[in-house]
């Protein structure tokens, strides 16, 4: 493999995320998805079209 195939490094190393925050991370997602879908279910619901089975 010829050198100009490898793509340079960055001036300054990335440190690798620890786990706990990974996990704040994921649980920060989680909650704004929580709470992007608490809202949807909240939101009020158009009636229903005549005609259409309720179950």
């Amino acid at each position: 493999m010829s050198q100009e195939a490898v793509p340079e490094q960055a001036a300054v190393p990335v440190q690798p995320k620890g786990l706990l925050q990974q996990m704040e991370e994921l649980m920060a997602a989680l909650n704004a998805d929580l709470s992007q879908l608490d809202a949807d279910l909240s939101a009020p619901r158009p009636a229903p079209a005549e005609g259409a089975d309720s179950v």
